[in-house]
């Protein structure tokens, strides 16, 4: 199967109040923990990531997908085109606390090419890794590293995703607080 990104104009970042079914997504690779009274799901995507936390009852899915792609509207709890930088928050039931940064970062050839090198030597060993095929236009495909530090009453989710037709890197990074 080719497993080539979708153009980072077509990105939007989503976050919803409940678990949203796997088949919605395609997924290049798939990790799960567990760590106190909490459980998440990390998905690398063709277009970015899902994460799936839950607590308690209370569920919370970050995604990272394309505009183009079909996802649901009941329940989502943010939702923006992937452009520029933007912070956001949500305080949830039962006093959880969700944080998130992203950013879509355009750079000069010479930075991108040096921040792909250096994320495929040290994310293997650091994280979660997927090497996506070219799109014919460059020679090298496009990268995601996902990073995760568990702690019992916290769970941070750092976010990489390359584009290397447009010279542009996405920078996500989610807190997720238990009260």
């Amino acid at each position: 199967m080719l497993t080539v990104r979708p153009k980072v104009a077509e990105l939007v970042f989503q976050v919803y109040g409940r678990p949203l079914h796997p088949e919605l997504f395609n997924i290049c690779q798939s990790n799960s923990l567990k760590r106190g009274d909490y459980e998440a799901k990390i998905d690398i995507t063709t277009a970015g990531h899902v994460v799936t936390w839950r607590y308690g009852g209370l569920t919370l899915t970050e995604v990272a997908a394309s505009a183009h792609h079909p996802l649901p509207q009941r329940r989502r709890l943010i939702a923006y085109r992937l452009r520029g930088q933007r912070d956001d928050a949500i305080e949830c039931r039962g006093g959880v606390h969700y944080e998130v940064s992203f950013q879509l970062e355009p750079v000069e050839p010479e930075v991108f090419w040096t921040f792909q090198h250096e994320l495929a030597e040290d994310g293997a060993r650091l994280g979660m890794l997927h090497r996506f095929d070219s799109s014919g236009r460059m020679a090298l495909g496009a990268l995601s590293y996902i990073h995760v530090e568990t702690r019992n009453r916290s769970f941070l989710v750092q976010a990489f995703h390359t584009f290397p037709d447009d010279y542009a890197i996405v920078k996500s990074q989610s807190l997720f607080r238990l009260p």
